[in-house]
């Protein structure tokens, strides 16, 4: 069903929303959702730099090394 909105079906979309909220509301809505993509490329960003630095960190401890934690089916009673 909307395989084929084609440009004449966008406008009239387009024009009705306009319609509907007006000019300021969608102006708004729009300057939020570029604050959240801005927040969310600083949230991944500040993630990565985390990872970065927590694997920077592991790796000047020699010795240290990952273990296995997974309790024994022998130890439940």
């Amino acid at each position: 069903m909307l395989n084929n909105i084609g440009l004449p079906g966008l406008l009239l979309i387009a024009v009705v929303v306009l319609v509907l909220f007006g000019r300021g509301k969608i102006s708004s809505l729009m300057g939020e959702v570029g604050k959240g993509i801005t927040a969310f490329k600083k949230g991944v960003k500040d993630g990565t730099e985390e990872i970065e630095k927590a694997a920077d960190d592991s790796s000047d401890t020699p010795g240290e090394k990952a273990r296995d934690v997974t309790p024994n089916d022998t130890d439940r009673s």
